[in-house]
């Protein structure tokens, strides 16, 4: 397959990526997910993409179901609560986008209800920086059930990638939807794998470390003061 990414600079690039490349990333990620056969998944990032082709590839190894999207990206909550996926792929354009909603609406609260909210918050908050923890027997039933509803009250795993998401956003997803938001850094050429973390690190803010499917060499950039010895 030719998949022709944007690219940083110039003319799009073509990246010849062969059948062995997409299964053999897909191979590396059904056994740290907590996914079962049977569990739905949402599809409505471009096709193309070689993350879609990814995620495609490990629903098929482990039996997923794959809703796809109604076309519409503003849309893609109501398909959500049509769907109740298990599995929630996305980016940080769109959690960004979630994070605004759901964080403009607990800012709107008021008395009793706003006390609420910002118990449960500073609650979990507090237990996910100690040691990890993204869920809460009382809060998660008087509050975050209501989020979560948000993608069909189903989802049990996150992941986002293809840039850079800010670790506060990231950190009050994980509270709001009581389950894991595992994160990933990868290109085109490595049929989107490089890095992962694993889906219970308490640790926010890397991607964590190499696929088993690629090899990471370390290179020094003297002009942007990144040494392999740092």
């Amino acid at each position: 397959m030719f998949s022709y990414t944007s690219g940083t600079t110039g003319d799009s690039k073509g990246v010849m990526l062969s059948h062995n490349n997409i299964i053999s990333q897909a191979a590396c990620g059904p056994r740290k997910l907590n996914l079962v056969k049977g569990d739905a998944q949402i599809s409505y990032l471009p096709y193309p993409h070689s993350y879609e082709q990814i995620l495609t590839a490990t629903a098929m190894m482990v039996g997923l179901r794959i809703g796809y999207y109604q076309g519409d990206p503003l849309k893609i909550v109501e398909d959500c609560a049509m769907l109740s996926p298990a599995f929630f792929p996305s980016v940080p354009r769109l959690y960004n986008r979630i994070y605004g909603k759901i964080k403009g609406g607990m800012d709107e609260a008021t008395g009793c209800k706003k006390w609420l909210v910002t118990q449960a918050l500073n609650k979990k908050t507090g237990n996910l920086a100690r040691n990890g923890a993204i869920t809460h027997g009382c809060y998660d039933k008087l509050v975050f059930s209501k989020v979560a509803k948000l993608l069909g009250g189903k989802v049990k795993l996150m992941t986002t990638g293809s840039a850079p998401i800010d670790k506060k956003v990231l950190d009050f997803l994980k509270i709001c939807f009581s389950c894991p938001i595992v994160e990933g850094y990868g290109l085109t050429e490595t049929a989107t794998g490089g890095a992962t973390t694993m889906m219970h690190d308490p640790v926010t803010g890397h991607v964590g470390g190499p696929s088993e499917a690629i090899k990471i060499r370390l290179k020094d950039l003297p002009e942007m003061e990144y040494m392999s010895t740092d």
